[in-house]
């Protein structure tokens, strides 16, 4: 399976190393376009003058560790599809060029299942997404978690544990399922 990962789902850090930790699995071929790429940059200027810096040597670590996931996204595909918000619509295009079977989002409305349909696609969002992993695997996916919480008590002083972590980056159920797996509240 395909999965064509936007730009809110790459960039918070935590929720990314999950998804592309399950992915690492092969649960999952990842995808993602310059364009995204790009967004995920920008929005990392919000966090302070070093935050693009640091996004951009994410993305280039990343582009490192997932040779061949950028999808090259034509102009002209881009320019007959439609969706709410017209600045999704290089996503979709994305994912059509990279013939992904989900766009796995956080941004649920501007993504239209119709009109997905349409295109052979449907999305999720990730705590859905990875579940729905979880369930079919649960030792894989409890495997990326915990390396992604190891990291994160690493690099903090706060001692995280599973299901806070993952709640705070987004994967509430994801949590919750794992923190009773591993008996880790």
């Amino acid at each position: 399976m395909k999965v064509l990962i936007d730009t809110n789902v790459l960039y918070p850090t935590v929720l990314r190393e999950v998804v592309l930790g399950v992915a690492g699995t092969g649960a999952f071929r990842p995808l993602w376009s310059a364009r995204i790429l790009e967004e995920w940059a920008r929005a990392a200027r919000k966090i302070g003058p070093d935050g693009e810096a640091q996004a951009r040597a994410e993305i280039a670590a990343l582009s490192a560790d997932w040779p061949g996931r950028e999808v090259a996204v034509p102009e002209a595909l881009a320019a007959r599809l439609w969706l709410p918000d017209p600045a999704d619509v290089h996503v979709l295009a994305a994912a059509i060029a990279g013939s992904a079977d989900v766009i796995l989002t956080l941004n649920a409305k501007d993504f239209p299942r119709g009109t997905l349909a349409e295109e052979g696609l449907s999305r999720a969002d990730p705590d859905s997404f990875l579940l729905g992993h979880f369930k079919a695997d649960p030792e894989a996916v409890a495997r990326a978690a915990e390396a992604v919480l190891a990291e994160a008590r690493r690099l903090s002083d706060s001692g995280w544990r599973m299901r806070p972590l993952l709640k705070k980056a987004g994967l509430p159920r994801l949590g919750k399922a794992l923190a009773a797996h591993l008996g880790d509240g």
